[in-house]
């Protein structure tokens, strides 16, 4: 079905399955294969939206008497903002460029071509993280609602900071595979309205859940060790979160989503489909 749009026809449907998959492998190619200069501003931009959505999400569920779901489900929504802006807006983001993983399946880059993308990528994530971190400590966004903001935040690192190696990279495997579906459905989607709807559902439920995304830890836990003095131990506990959570990520981006596509509709030649 398709309708009029000015001189030509624009089709209503979604890309299908197998044109999604298809144009995640084609743009992983044209990811791994950009300037660096660019990809690294990309990803400050990219790094920079998750932050925001970390802050929205923080300060939506600061005070609120809805219960636990329903609050954790109204800061997912909040938290939403960040993948739209990423996708809208524009930028990379480090976990769902796990997607470029279909590009390497299909050896139409190496797996060095990879590993150098995502290392900008998560380079840059971090760079927009720490400097919008920065921005809102100056604006010193923890001391509003009479420093409730604040209290939310410690609240969230601290348990952030508790879960066990093993939990926080399961916590992370389920997070990514929730991103990389929405990433996957942004490209399926034929206009700004249907990538603005089928991000909202996935990111809210990883967030309302409690799953851990690694690039807004970066964000969240460097905050909260700001305002806290950045006492040793508490560093530490926040690196080693945001380094298991990210091959979690890597794990639940790649396998699940990435590898489970890629053999449904990429791993045969294009004759034999």
């Amino acid at each position: 079905m398709t309708k009029k749009l000015g001189y030509g026809t624009a089709p209503l449907d979604a890309y299908s399955p197998s044109e999604v998959a298809a144009r995640v492998r084609d743009l992983g190619v044209a990811k791994v294969r950009q300037d660096a200069a660019s990809m690294f501003a990309l990803a400050v931009l990219g790094g920079a939206s998750i932050s925001l959505g970390a802050l929205l999400y923080t300060v939506v569920i600061t005070g609120s008497t809805l219960g636990f779901g329903a609050t954790r489900l109204l800061g997912g929504i909040g938290f939403s903002l960040g993948l739209i802006l990423v996708a809208v807006a524009g930028g990379e983001l480090f976990t769902g460029n796990n997607l470029i993983a279909m590009a390497w399946a299909s050896r139409l880059v190496t797996f060095r071509e990879v590993l150098r993308s995502w290392a900008i990528v998560y380079a840059g994530n971090l760079v927009g993280a720490l400097s919008t971190m920065g921005l809102v400590v100056v604006g010193r966004v923890h001391e509003f609602g009479g420093d409730a903001v604040g209290e939310t935040l410690r609240a969230i690192a601290a348990h952030k900071l508790a879960l066990e190696a093993l939990q926080a990279f399961a916590l992370g495997v389920l997070c990514n595979a929730l991103v990389c579906l929405a990433v996957w459905m942004t490209l399926a989607a034929r206009s700004v309205t249907d990538k603005l709807l089928v991000v909202v559902f996935p990111i809210a439920a990883f967030v309302a859940i409690g799953f851990e995304h690694s690039i807004a830890n970066m964000f969240l836990l460097s905050w909260a060790l700001l305002l806290d003095g950045c006492d040793q131990a508490a560093v530490v506990g926040a690196i080693s979160n945001i380094v298991v959570v990210t091959f979690g990520n890597i794990a639940g981006g790649t396998l699940l989503v990435a590898g489970v596509y890629w053999i449904i509709y990429l791993r045969k030649p294009a004759a034999e489909r």
